[in-house]
């Protein structure tokens, strides 16, 4: 019986020691597990204070600055509190070192204060201001469609750069949420050193978390007056467009109409010149054309732009006279048909004479290409010059057209003096039908020409044939030959006909060419004797 009792009672024994070993065993494993998950859990906490501490954030930045700014004033406020309890006791050397020593750590912090901006009871005012709209523009004409545009830019910057605050904001929140509760679980996980954090973090997330309440409610608003900007903008911008898109079917159909103008123009009109003038005053024409358009369409106010243009065109018309008068100028010279493209014209200018083709007329000068004529042989000693003469010379100086309208010709003139004692009658002669043989042919056109001139001009003499004249000039009998020449060859026949006329003199033997002679009396020889001088013809 003892033997059965023993038996069982080691048995219960050897039970209850195994059941020890378990439950040791089990909580061994329950201790391990739980310092592994805190261990995981400080290290995932750790990776996420690295992460925000490297994220670079306004938001972040200004509460970090409000953090610290909160801490160090609650410690200078530490500080003076200690420092005014120590005032109230009793002076010695202890209390005197402690004084110094917190004076001096009072200076840091004030100087430590002072490097921080001060934000107030409210970290995020400064974010949380809205920038000021700009002005929206009136688009009222094609030119303010780029102002608008600009605006419309400039809006659209303001609210991606609102948009981007709050997304910067969402990020931080999701960052201090994950730290919120992983030091939320660390505590719980028994860790007490984190309380303190998890305290701050929770107020950190609630600030964070309030400023993105305020900031969606405040972009709902300041959302809508951008949109309604942009709208207004938007849609002055289109209505623009449709009438700058108006304005340029108009003012294509005035181009096209002008073109079609012109071919007209240039299957009637043969003659190079006029058309060339013709189809500059249809170009003049469309312009002012096409300024009106452009004025009544985008002037509001067409009466007040009238008066503004009154009073303007008073001043400009005095400090650009000169200007005027060259358009004035310009508009008589079309209209009135005195000088075209392509005619030669002697314009007289301070004692100077310029001989020349017109190459241009502008609205402000006339370009002349100068050429070599018989007045650059005998004045100027130049020619191949461009000449500019500003229209308005037409009403101060005189103007020389040598091939107005279809004539094309002049009368030139040389002279030649001969003798008293020579046969002068043969001179006459012989001088005039050199003439004739030589500018028949712009005789027989000149003819013509005067003829046509006569339904536009009242021509009385309308001889064509050379003209000799006989005079008497104090060194002999001067024989003036006249002819007509082409009208931009001058020179060229003049210089044919002078050799000619002095070769016939000199065959005859009663036809002598007169010198200059002077009279000279000697003491030993007949008192009157006439030396010739020189030879110089009179031409």
């Amino acid at each position: 019986m003892l033997r059965v009792l023993w038996k069982i009672a080691l048995v219960l024994v050897m039970a209850h020691t195994l059941v020890y070993a378990n439950n040791t065993t089990e909580a061994s494993q329950e201790s391990a597990a739980l310092a592994l998950e805190v261990a995981q859990l400080q290290e995932r906490y750790t990776n996420v204070v690295k992460t925000i501490r490297e994220t670079k954030n306004v938001w972040l930045y200004a509460y970090a600055n409000y953090d610290a700014y909160q801490k160090l004033t609650r410690q200078l406020s530490q500080i003076e509190s200690s420092i005014k309890q120590l005032k109230k006791e009793r002076r010695s050397k202890k209390r005197d070192e402690e004084m110094v020593a917190l004076e001096k750590k009072a200076q840091i912090v004030q100087s430590q204060l002072s490097l921080i901006p001060d934000v107030g009871e409210r970290p995020f005012d400064a974010l949380l201001a809205l920038e000021e709209l700009p002005k929206a523009p009136t688009v009222t004409n094609p030119i303010a469609i780029f102002t608008g545009l600009s605006f419309i830019k400039t809006l659209s910057q303001f609210k991606s750069a609102y948009l981007d605050k709050i997304g910067q904001l969402q990020k931080v929140i999701t960052l201090i949420n994950q730290e919120h509760d992983l030091l939320e679980e660390l505590v719980y996980a028994g860790q007490e050193q984190y309380q303190e954090r998890y305290a701050e973090a929770q107020l950190r997330l609630e600030s964070f978390k309030s400023t993105l309440a305020i900031l969606n409610s405040t972009a709902l608003v300041y959302g809508k007056r951008i949109d309604d900007l942009l709208f207004k903008t938007e849609y002055q911008i289109q209505d623009q467009g449709k009438n700058l898109l108006q304005l340029a079917i108009i003012i294509g159909v005035l181009f096209a109409i002008a073109f079609a103008i012109k071919v007209i123009i240039r299957r009637y009109i043969k003659d190079h010149e006029r058309f060339y003038m013709a189809n500059k005053i249809v170009n003049f024409g469309n312009f002012i054309i096409i300024a009106l358009v452009l004025t009544v369409r985008f002037i509001d106010n067409i009466e007040y732009f009238a008066t503004v243009l009154g009073f303007a065109s008073a001043g400009i018309a005095i400090a650009m006279r000169d200007w005027f008068m060259s358009i004035l100028g310009w508009i008589l010279i079309v209209m009135g048909g005195s000088i075209h493209v392509g005619d030669r014209v002697k314009f007289q200018k301070d004692g100077m004479e310029y001989v020349g083709d017109v190459l241009d007329i502008s609205l402000f000068r006339i370009t002349l290409m100068e050429d070599v004529t018989y007045t650059t042989y005998t004045t100027n000693r130049r020619a191949g010059r461009i000449i500019f003469v500003p229209n308005n010379y037409i009403f101060t100086s005189m103007i020389a057209n040598y091939s107005h309208n279809s004539l094309k010709t002049v009368w030139d003139g040389i002279d030649i003096t001969i003798t008293f004692d020579s046969n002068h009658k043969k001179a006459a002669y012989l001088a005039k039908e050199i003439a004739r043989k030589f500018s028949k042919g712009y005789t027989d056109i000149t003819r013509k020409q005067l003829n046509k001139l006569r339904d536009k001009y009242s021509l009385k003499n309308t001889n064509v044939e050379p003209r000799v004249f006989t005079m008497v000039e104090p060194n002999g009998m001067r024989i003036s030959t006249w002819y007509l020449t082409n009208a931009f060859a001058t020179l060229t026949l003049r210089s044919s006909i002078s050799a000619e006329i002095v070769d016939a003199f000199n065959k005859e033997s009663d036809i002598h060419i007169a010198y200059p002679t002077q009279t000279v009396t000697t003491l030993h020889t007949t008192p009157h004797t006439s030396i010739p001088m020189a030879p110089m013809p009179t031409l």
